[in-house]
């Protein structure tokens, strides 16, 4: 465990500089043979070939998209886990995911939409909408929330989201084909302007989290202790809420629903870096991108010369350590 903030700084910039040397490898590997060479000659002394053209237009926006989204959903996942005190919840676990999918699908399906701002705003609502269903269902009854309550209501969420949108698919196949590789979750063939119409919302929730991280620190201690030191707990969990929503809804509309980095990386980080949320949301944004980058290189040789989807490379991973942190938290 890294228990000081020297050792914390110093690790910082080993993430950093791990995200930089993986996006690098991103525009390198892959099933066009292309070298190290090639990479720095296709920024400094273009020539167009093709290899030069596939590592700046196709490569490069990829390792971009993946660093970003998996930042977004490394401190989403980590938000949500503070602000339920539950060990299992994610993105992926508690139907975000498939709420901002299912808006975007209804998006295509009924109005034709088309733009990346149109994709954001669905994906926004969404998960908006999908995080409020959980949280209200999670509640009802006389034990209030419980994890248990939290995990089963996020599950009937994504089943319904999925259903719905599998439906809706069925009966729109020109739909079904515009959408069905998102759906799967990738950062292959993704334009750049989904990227940048993201990033003004991302970089708001990013800062807007790592600057009030302290007082997820105070919440963690428990809503009683919380108000007893001052905490306006309600403000507090809506404002992180909306921040988790919004790094999950970007990310959905950028690269599909993508899941299990927001369950796997922070239980990663707080092994590394301990308790405190100025640590854990920085460190869970680099641990996030660099497992997403690793996932998507990777997925480029498991079926080569096809791609396998990254969002089933995250799948294989997560699903194990979901189970094994099932079991140990939760008893179950």
């Amino acid at each position: 465990m890294l228990r000081t903030n020297f050792t914390r700084s110093w690790g910082v910039a080993v993430g950093i500089s791990s995200i930089m040397l993986l996006m690098c490898a991103s525009l390198v590997y892959g099933y066009t043979d292309t070298s190290w060479n090639d990479a720095y000659s296709a920024f400094f002394n273009q020539t167009g070939s093709n290899e030069h053209i596939i590592i700046r237009d196709v490569r490069f926006p990829r390792a971009l998209i993946a660093a970003f989204v998996g930042a977004c959903l490394g401190v989403s996942g980590a938000i949500m886990q503070s602000v339920t005190r539950n060990p299992l919840s994610s993105p992926s676990i508690l139907g975000v995911n498939a709420g901002a999918s299912f808006f975007v699908v209804t998006g295509v399906v009924f109005f034709s939409i088309q733009s990346s701002q149109s994709y954001m705003w669905l994906s926004f609502a969404g998960a908006a909408f999908a995080f409020l269903m959980v949280f209200i269902l999670s509640n009802a009854g006389r034990e209030g929330l419980t994890p248990v309550k939290l995990v089963l209501a996020g599950a009937a969420i994504s089943a319904l989201f999925a259903s719905l949108t599998q439906g809706l698919l069925v009966l729109n196949e020109n739909a079904l084909d515009q959408v069905l590789f998102w759906l799967a979750g990738s950062v292959a063939n993704r334009p750049l302007s989904l990227m940048t119409a993201a990033l003004p919302y991302i970089a708001i929730a990013l800062s807007l989290a790592f600057l009030r991280a302290k007082e997820l620190n105070v919440l963690s201690m428990g809503d009683d202790v919380a108000v007893g030191l001052g905490q306006k707990t309600l403000w507090t969990k809506f404002l992180f809420s909306v921040c988790a929503v919004f790094l999950a809804g970007a990310a959905v509309a950028v690269a599909g629903p993508i899941g299990f980095v927001g369950i796997v990386i922070p239980h990663l980080v707080r092994s590394l870096v301990g308790l405190d949320h100025r640590w854990i949301l920085p460190y869970s944004a680099m641990g996030g991108a660099v497992l997403l980058l690793l996932a998507d290189i990777s997925s480029r040789y498991i079926l080569m010369p096809q791609e396998l989807p990254v969002g089933v490379m995250t799948a294989l991973i997560g699903v194990p350590f979901f189970i094994y942190v099932a079991r140990r938290k939760m008893g179950i």
